[in-house]
């Protein structure tokens, strides 16, 4: 079994130091799904929903989320992202939204932590603005796509 990198020798928690490590290109997309009552998909989709667009806030609070991740995770770096997208894709047939986000920088260590975050915190987002037409909706697959660049290499999520 491989060493964890945030426990020391004596077992405990501490933050990597990445001091040494050269600054790269480094990329992760994450993404997030939040399914619904079709009543609550069409509100949202014809711009009807009563407390506005739901889309375009959940985008924001994603950006938001990525830049705010170090406050959060307590053992991420404070990074300087260069670029965050919130892409918001619709499944009609499923009443269902389907988040990507994607954050890029040029730093030593990953954006991983980065996108994930704002993954979440948008279909949390989407969730908080439609409850009140809707509060059984469903949360899920939360999960990094991929990630390029750092010392691991690439990484590609495969379904099992």
């Amino acid at each position: 079994m491989s060493k964890l990198t945030h426990i020391d020798d004596k077992g405990q928690v501490k933050m990597v130091d990445v001091s040494d490590k050269k600054n790269t290109t480094r990329q992760a997309t994450a993404t997030a799904r939040i399914k619904m009552s079709e009543e609550a998909f069409s509100q949202v989709v014809r711009g009807k929903h009563k407390k506005g667009d739901v889309i375009a806030t959940a985008r924001i609070a994603g950006i938001m989320a990525a830049k705010k991740t170090a406050e959060i995770i307590p053992m991420c770096h404070p990074l300087n992202l260069t670029a965050v997208t919130i892409e918001v894709k619709e499944d009609a047939k499923n009443s269902t939204f389907v988040v990507l986000a994607a954050c890029k920088l040029n730093d030593k260590t990953g954006v991983e932590m980065e996108a994930l975050h704002a993954a979440s915190i948008a279909v949390l987002t989407i969730y908080d603005m439609c409850k009140a037409v809707d509060r059984n909706m469903l949360i899920s697959d939360i999960h990094l796509v991929e990630k390029t660049g750092g010392k691991s290499g690439d990484f590609r999520y495969e379904t099992n």
